[in-house]
């Protein structure tokens, strides 16, 4: 039977795979252009559509108030559940005139709220899992949802001939049968595990972090083009799906070393004194309530400010937070969203690559704040959230003006640096959350925080089609980077906005906290 260590560790590899899978709508952009002629809409109702998926977050905090009365596990099976509904349904009758607009933005919605089902249960695993390293275990269970896009692409890629070209329904498919698939297989690791005696798990982290980075650098090499590094579609999801089944061997590690300590303490007591025993087991005694003072510190020290949900709107520091999340993060999703046609303006045939290497910058950025958390712990300080989520919004903001720059490298440049950023303040911001509101309430309280998603998604969603069927003249199409400029002003303005926003929350807070050191 595997021991409460392993128990935990396997609880995170659940995570990773969860949230690999758990951006089903992040591959919207590959085959948004297909499903728009297909179903003959507009560019306004195709950013409505992107926006339904975000809609669905408005009701997420239902995810957080189930967590507290149902098994996790089961929290998640729900989700799935959604997902599969949602897309199978446009699966099986994209084709069918029957199925209209609205269809698919109510069928998009429920896919949508299914995600925040998943992330839930994968945000509280790794908190209570992991007490006092949960800033560590998020940033790298968070970091995986990144390459969500990465792995739909190069899925589909592999399965489906080379030649042929993948169309819409074999993207809602794999979003419909994946998430359910992969939680099936994890649901019996999903559930908080107690334990009394906090472990050392330095080494253990250590070869996650190099795993998880192991994973992003093949993501980034097949994002190049196979046609450059000489790699097929099928190897590469081959080394990839090798890649993620490597986080297990941390459990097998910790088991095997547990077993090999157990067998020779059991020796070492056969040879020792009675009194010698009474000693060790004292100590061991004192080792075990000094091990218990500490985690209840650190839990004092990461919840000292337990705010709930309706509390939490009375406070100006929430509404600073929801601001500058929205004119930042969600601003970047809503930029991925609309990658496919910014593609199509710009005369870029192949928009998979560009999505692909998005998916994969976005991994690193959703992982660079975990690493440089873990680092900063062994110094005695931990970085304010606040503080790194605003260095973020500056560069991400001028990235929004290099777009206006109508070369492709350009455009590469800023999907690349928008993707980064946007999947750092995404991954910051579950560990901002408990950081300014507590974490007794985080279930509902961040679920309450990410509704800004489906409002900035509306707002600028909306905003960047209305200016799109300007641009294109009553037709169907708009090309050439007319179609975007004023957008890109837009958006530059509004990120910067967030910037100043988010320097205004961190110094209502404090910059650096200081943590005691053993």
């Amino acid at each position: 039977m595997p021991s409460h260590s392993s128990l935990h560790w396997l609880s995170l590899v659940g995570t990773i795979w969860l949230q690999t899978i758990n951006g089903p709508n992040s591959d919207f952009p590959v085959y948004s252009s297909q499903l728009k002629d297909l179903k003959h809409i507009s560019q306004v109702q195709l950013n409505f559509l992107a926006f339904a998926s975000d809609a669905g977050k408005l009701f997420g905090w239902f995810s957080g108030l189930a967590a507290i009365y149902l098994p996790l596990w089961s929290v998640a099976v729900i989700g799935a559940v959604f997902g599969l509904i949602g897309y199978g349904f446009q699966f099986l009758f994209l084709d069918n005139s029957g199925l209209s607009y609205w269809h698919l933005f109510v069928l998009t919605a429920l896919a949508g709220n299914g995600i925040c089902w998943i992330n839930t249960v994968c945000y509280l695993i790794c908190i209570r899992n992991f007490p006092s390293d949960s800033r560590v275990a998020v940033g790298i269970s968070t970091s995986y949802v990144g390459l969500s896009a990465k792995i739909y692409t190069t899925v589909a890629d592999a399965i489906f001939p080379p030649k042929k070209i993948l169309n819409a329904k074999t993207y809602l498919l794999l979003n419909a049968v994946m998430p359910m698939l992969i939680t099936s297989i994890v649901a019996p690791f999903l559930r908080a595990i107690e334990t009394t005696v906090e472990t050392r798990t330095d080494s253990a982290f250590l070869v996650m972090f190099a795993i998880t980075l192991a994973t992003g650098v093949c993501a980034v090499v097949g994002s190049i083009g196979s046609g450059l590094n000489g790699l097929s579609s099928r190897e590469h999801m081959l080394s990839m799906g090798v890649l993620l089944v490597l986080p297990l061997l941390v459990p097998v590690i910790v088991t095997f070393r547990e077993s090999i300590s157990k067998i020779w303490s059991e020796k070492r007591e056969i040879r020792v004194h009675d009194v010698k025993l009474e000693e060790v087991e004292s100590g061991e005694g004192v080792i075990e309530a000094e091990v218990k003072e500490q985690v209840i510190e650190v839990g004092r020290t990461e919840g000292s400010n337990e705010v709930g949900g309706l509390e939490m709107l009375r406070k100006l520091d929430f509404w600073l937070y929801f601001f500058s999340y929205m004119f930042s993060a969600t601003l970047g999703l809503v930029f991925l969203n609309n990658l496919g046609q910014i593609a199509e303006s710009r005369g870029l045939g192949e928009t998979s690559t560009l999505v692909s290497l998005s998916s994969s910058f976005g991994f690193f950025g959703r992982l660079l704040p975990s690493f440089l958390d873990y680092y900063s712990s062994k110094s005695g300080y931990m970085i304010s959230r606040p503080a790194s989520m605003a260095a973020l919004m500056a560069p991400m903001a001028g990235a929004f003006f290099l777009l206006l720059n109508p070369r492709t490298c350009f455009l590469y440049m800023s999907t690349g640096i928008i993707g980064a950023c946007t999947g750092a303040i995404t991954s910051i911001a579950v560990s901002a959350t408990p950081e300014l509101f507590g974490t007794k309430n985080f279930g509902v309280n961040h679920n309450i925080v990410v509704t800004n998603i489906p409002v900035g998604s509306f707002c600028f969603g909306y905003l960047a089609a209305f200016l799109y069927q300007q641009r294109a003249g009553g037709n169907h199409r708009c090309f050439g980077t007319g179609c975007y400029n004023t957008t890109f002003i837009i958006w530059g303005s509004v990120c910067s906005i967030a910037a100043l926003l988010c320097t205004v929350l961190y110094t209502r807070s404090r910059s650096f906290a200081r943590r005691p050191k053993n």
